[in-house]
Parts: structure tokens; sequence; C-alpha cells
């Protein structure tokens, strides 16, 4: 007994839950509201997605940085040298890489997903959106003759259940008087009354749930047709939505999916091709001639003295007099004493002997003269090396 009430119980359960009871299509008409939040979760999703990329480009970018100067000055040489390299620079290629996977997902994905949201989904004044109230309110029309057939068939069950247990009831106690001896014949036959009007109320209600029923069954063709009209159009929309949303993974897939990236083959093809060039034989010939006895060197040998020329300097230019001067002209001059002998070799030259004094009256040029004035009045230039000033 207990299994079959089970078993009711479940089917009853089924059957409220199921699409063609009244208001249960309003999960279809949520199913659209559903995915116009489902677009900004995705949105979301993949712009955390994004961080991590950037994330990760920026540190591969920051570890490239700062091992670069360490692994060029490391003890390493040759092949060895250029491989440890070679990861730095596939490093910065592949931070590359993942900042334009980043830059993808949001500015294409991310406004693709955006742009279609908005022109998908159509928002109303208050509430809601558009296409989710077209369907619930083609739903509720298709649905509302229906619904009071259906209520009224609720309506014509309950009266039969009732009259059915009522007659029951008087069957029960016909049928406990009937074996009673103390109970008066004239009650006897009131109680089989009672029992006879139940059955005439219950076969009533009975044929009128009938009638109730076989004109729900007559409408319910009509009713199913409507509603999977509207249904239709909702799964047409949800389709074009499945489409897009399929389009949409695919292309955030091909933006992740480095596998099948050339850029990414070619870096790390470049990588393999210099480990499998580090070579032990050039790596230590390189450091024979670059570091060990393969160096060239100078053996020492006989060098003659050879007395060294003073070079002779520059014939100057004689500056005219309207020429601004170049050199700082000092007023009154400085008293120097010459070191050594020095001989002019040019008209504009001073010559003097060592220890003599006389006025330096311009400083020393980019050529190393200075120009002077001696005892007897004559001015001209001479080395300001030859000189010491007077203190």
């Amino acid at each position: 007994m207990s299994s079959i009430l089970k078993e009711t119980a479940l089917l009853e359960d089924t059957n409220n839950e199921s699409f063609w009871m009244p208001r249960n299509y309003q999960r279809t008409v949520k199913r659209t509201q559903d995915s116009f939040q489902v677009c900004n979760d995705l949105v979301v999703c993949f712009q955390e997605r994004a961080r991590v990329e950037r994330q990760y480009a920026q540190h591969l970018s920051e570890w490239s940085s700062k091992w670069k100067p360490l692994v060029e000055s490391s003890p390493l040489y040759g092949s060895l040298l250029q491989a440890w390299q070679c990861f730095l620079t596939s490093a910065d290629r592949l931070s590359a890489l993942h900042a334009s996977i980043c830059k993808s997902l949001v500015s294409e994905d991310g406004d693709r997903v955006k742009t279609w949201q908005k022109e998908t989904f159509h928002k109303k004044i208050f509430c809601g959106f558009r296409e989710s109230q077209d369907l619930d309110t083609g739903f509720s029309r298709a649905q509302k003759p229906w619904a009071k057939r259906l209520k009224k068939l609720e309506k014509a069950r309950d009266n039969y259940h009732k009259a059915a247990r009522k007659e029951q009831t008087a069957q029960e106690r016909e049928t406990h008087a009937q074996g009673n001896p103390d109970i008066a014949i004239e009650k006897q036959r009131k109680i089989q009354e009672a029992r006879e009007e139940a059955g005439e109320e219950t076969k009533k209600m009975r044929l009128r749930y009938e009638k109730v029923l076989e004109e729900v069954s007559r409408y319910a063709p009509r009713y199913m047709e409507e509603m999977e009209c509207i249904f239709d159009q909702a799964q047409e929309e949800e389709k074009k939505r499945i489409s897009f949303l399929k389009q949409a993974f695919l292309s955030i897939h091909r933006h992740l999916d480095i596998t099948n990236n050339d850029s990414v083959k070619a870096v790390y093809g470049e990588l393999h091709h210099a480990l499998m060039s580090i070579n032990e034989q050039e790596d230590l010939r390189w450091w024979r001639n670059h570091r060990g006895p393969g160096m060239p060197t100078d053996w020492p040998q006989f060098q003659d003295w050879i007395p060294t020329e003073k070079p002779k300097k520059e014939k100057r230019q004689i500056v005219e007099k309207e020429t601004p001067l170049e050199r700082s002209v000092m007023i009154g001059g400085v008293k120097v004493r010459s070191l050594y002998d020095y001989v002019g070799q040019e008209p504009d030259e001073l010559s003097f002997k060592a220890g003599e004094v006389f006025l330096k009256i311009e400083d020393e040029d980019d050529q190393g003269w200075c120009r002077g004035i001696n005892g007897d009045g004559k001015e001209g230039l001479y080395p300001a090396n030859y000189v010491q000033p007077v203190l």
C-alpha cells in the first residue's frame, strides 16, 4: 500500500513540474533573462583571465630583465652562454604573445559579447526585457483558457472524490448496522437510505467529472499547439544564443590555444636549435684562443731608444683687431718666470732664457700657448708649460 502511495505522489510531483501545467512556462521565460546575465558573467570571467595573461606577461618580462645582465656577466661563454641568453629572449617574445592574448580577450572577445548582448536584449523602461515579456504574454494568453478548464476539472474531480468518500462511509455504516441486533430496524432503514443517496450523488458527480474531463481533453490539442508555437519561438531565439556563444567560446579558445600558434612554435624551435647548437669543441677552442695559450702576445724583444721630437705647433692665424678675442684678456697681466730657455720659431713668438720674468696677458689656449709681454715690451706667444707664476 505504501509503495502505491509513493508512486502516486511521485507521479503527482512529476505532473506538477510539467511544462504544460499552469505557470510552468516561466522557466522558459526566465531562460531568456538568464542568458543576459550569462553574457555579463562571461565577460567578467574572461576579463579575469586576461588579467592573468597580463600579469604572466609582466612576470616574464621582469624575469628576463633581471637576469639579462647577470647572464651576460656570468662565467659561461660560447654556445652555452648563447643558449642561456636564448631562454631570456624567448621569455621576451612569449611576454609579448601573452600581452597580445590579454588584449584579444578584452578588446576583441569581450567587446564582441557586449555588442551582441546589446543588440539581442532590449531593456524595458522599468525592468525586464522586451523579449522575455513577449514570451510571457504569448504563453499566458495561450494558457489562460486551459487554466480555467483545468481549474473547473479539478473542482469536478474534488466533488466526485468527496461524494465517493461519503458513499464509502455510508456503506461501512450500513455493513456495521446489518449485523448488529442492538440497532433498531428503523435506524437501519435510514442508514440504508443514506447509503443509496450517497451512491446517487456519487454517480451524479462522476458524470459531471467525466463531462468536464471530456471538455478538457477536446481542448488539449489546441492548447498544446498554441503553447508549442510560442515555445518554438523561444527555442529559435535560444538556438541563436547557443550558436553565438559557441562561436564566442571558439574565438576565446583560438586566442588561448598557444599550442598551434606559429609564433610559439618559432620561439621554442629557435630555443631548441640554440640548445642543440651547444658544442663542446667550439667552446673549448674559443676559450683557448681568447683566454688560453692560443691568445696572441708580443714576446719581449730588444727595443732601441729613439729620441722623441718635440711636436711643432701649428701656425696660428693672426687675429685681426676687429675680431673679438676668443680668450680672456688679463688687465695688467700676471708675472710669470720661465723654467727653461726658449727660442721663438715664428715671428709672433717670444724668446727667453730660464729664470726670466715677464707678463702673461692671455690665458692658455686649447693648443697649450699663452700670450705675454717681455721686458723689452715685445708681445708674443710662448709655451704655457715653460713658465710658472711668480708668487
